[in-house]
C-alpha cells in the first residue's frame, strides 16, 4: 500500500464524447473509470455519442457549428451533476461534438478543477493528426488554423473543418485553456501542446495509458519465429513499406503475421501473390486473440508514417514482454526505448526496418520490467492520484 493510498478518495466526473466508430480513447475511459472505483472512488460518467448526429432534425444540424462551439446544455447539466454528485474533480476526455468545451466552462463556475487528458492533437490540429495529403503537417501551428479550412483537414469538409476552427479559435481568445489542467500521454505529446502559448508547463502531467497483464510475461525462448502487426492495412500504418522490407529479408525472414482489415487489403492480397514471401494475412482478429498472438511473438512491429495517439496495442505488447519495432516519429518513438523496449528506425526507410528486425532480440525481460515500473495498473493509480492531487 503507498503513501497515496492513504489520502482521502475525491468524487471525479469523467466526460466523454463517444465518436461514431468506437476507439482507443473508449477503452481508455473505461478502464480508469474501473480503475478508480476498484480504489474506492465515487465515480459518475457523463457521455454522450456523435450516433445522436444521425438522428438530428435539419434544424438542430443547422445550429450544430454553434453548439459544437459552446453547448448551452452540457454547461446546465455539468452544474447540475457537479452539485448533485458532490464532484471534486472533473476529468474530461473527449468533448467533440456534442459536448463541447462548455464543460470548462461550467465546472470553473462550480469552482471545481479541470483535467483534459489529451488523446490527439486537436487543441493545435484541427485535423487532430498532423497529417494531410500523405505526409504530416504542422502548418497551423506554424501559419494559423486558417490553413485546416482551406484543406478540409476534418471529414473532408471544409464546413465541419470551420467549425472546429471556431471553437478552438474562440476558446483560445477567452483563455479558458490556460484555466485547466492537461495530462499528456508522451513527452512528444507535451512538448507539442505546448505550443499553445497560453498553456503552461506546471499545468501539464505525463502519464502514459495502461492496460493488465492478461496472459502474463513469456520468455523468449518460448517464443514462435514471428513478428506480428496489429492495425489498419494503410500507407498512414506503414503496411506498404513493411511488406517491401519483408520482401527484401527473403527466405531468411521470420514469419510476420498481420492481423487487420482497411483500404489496402486487396492490395496486400496481390503481393503476397506475387511475391515469395513469409507473410501471413489473418484479416480481423479479436483482441483477446490478438494478445496471444503477440505474447508468442518476437516483437510488434509498427511502422507508422504519422505522430499516432498512443496505440494501446505497444502496452499490450509490453504488458507480456514482447518488444516493439517500430518508426522514430511522433508519440510511437517516444513510448519505445530503443534497445530497452524495442528497435526503432527512420520512418521510411526499408534498410532501417531490415537492421532493426535483426538485432531485436533479448529484449523481453528488460521490456517486461519496463511494463512493471510504467504501465501497470498500480503505478498507473498512483501516478493519477498525485495528479488529483496537484490539482
Amino acid at each position: 500500500m503507498t503513501a497515496v493510498d492513504d489520502t482521502k478518495k475525491q468524487n471525479i466526473l469523467i466526460v466523454h464524447n463517444y465518436y461514431q466508430i468506437p476507439g482507443g480513447e473508449d477503452t481508455v475511459v473505461a478502464n480508469e473509470k474501473k480503475m478508480l472505483e476498484e480504489h474506492g472512488h465515487k465515480v459518475i460518467l457523463y457521455s454522450r455519442n456523435n450516433v445522436e448526429l444521425k438522428q438530428m432534425s435539419k434544424l438542430q444540424k443547422l445550429f450544430l457549428p454553434i453548439t459544437t462551439v459552446f453547448n448551452s446544455r452540457t454547461y446546465k447539466e455539468i452544474k447540475r451533476q457537479i452539485k448533485s454528485e458532490d464532484i471534486e474533480i472533473v476529468h474530461v476526455h473527449n468533448t467533440l461534438n456534442l459536448i463541447s468545451p462548455a464543460v470548462y466552462y461550467a465546472a470553473r463556475a462550480m469552482k471545481v478543477p479541470v483535467v483534459q487528458t489529451v488523446h490527439n492533437f486537436r487543441l493545435l490540429c484541427p485535423g487532430a493528426t498532423f497529417y494531410r495529403d500523405g505526409y504530416i503537417c504542422e502548418d497551423c501551428v506554424e501559419r494559423g488554423l486558417w490553413c485546416a479550412v482551406k484543406h478540409k483537414c476534418y471529414r473532408g469538409s471544409r464546413v465541419q473543418t470551420l467549425a472546429c476552427v471556431l471553437s478552438t479559435w474562440f476558446h483560445r481568445i477567452t483563455g479558458i485553456y490556460g484555466k485547466i489542467n492537461y495530462i499528456c500521454l508522451t513527452e512528444f505529446n507535451k512538448k507539442k501542446l505546448l505550443n499553445l502559448k497560453q498553456i503552461k508547463q506546471e499545468k501539464v502531467f505525463v502519464k502514459p495509458n495502461f492496460v493488465e497483464s492478461k496472459e502474463g510475461f513469456v520468455p523468449e525462448e518460448n517464443r514462435e519465429n514471428q513478428f506480428v502487426f496489429v492495425g489498419r492495412l494503410d500507407k498512414l500504418k506503414g503496411i506498404d513499406i513493411l511488406f517491401e522490407a519483408w520482401k527484401r529479408i527473403g527466405d531468411t525472414a521470420p514469419k510476420l503475421v498481420v492481423c487487420g482489415t482497411g483500404p489496402m487489403e486487396e492490395w496486400c492480397k496481390l503481393f503476397l501473390q506475387q511475391n515469395r514471401v513469409n507473410i501471413e494475412l489473418q484479416g480481423f482478429v479479436p483482441n483477446t486473440e490478438v494478445r496471444k498472438l503477440i505474447a508468442v511473438s518476437k516483437a510488434l512491429v509498427l511502422p507508422t508514417q504519422w505522430y499516432e495517439g498512443f496505440p494501446m496495442s505497444i502496452v499490450e505488447a509490453f504488458s507480456v514482454g514482447t518488444p516493439v519495432v517500430c518508426s522514430y516519429l511522433g508519440n510511437v518513438g517516444s513510448i519505445v526505448k530503443e534497445g530497452v523496449t524495442g528497435c526503432k528506425f527512420k520512418a521510411d526507410s526499408i534498410e532501417e526496418i531490415i537492421e532493426a528486425v535483426n538485432r531485436c532480440h533479448g529484449l523481453c525481460d528488460d521490456t517486461w520490467t519496463e511494463y512493471k515500473a510504467k504501465y501497470s495498473e498500480e503505478k498507473n493509480y498512483d501516478r493519477l492520484r498525485e495528479i488529483y492531487q496537484s490539482i
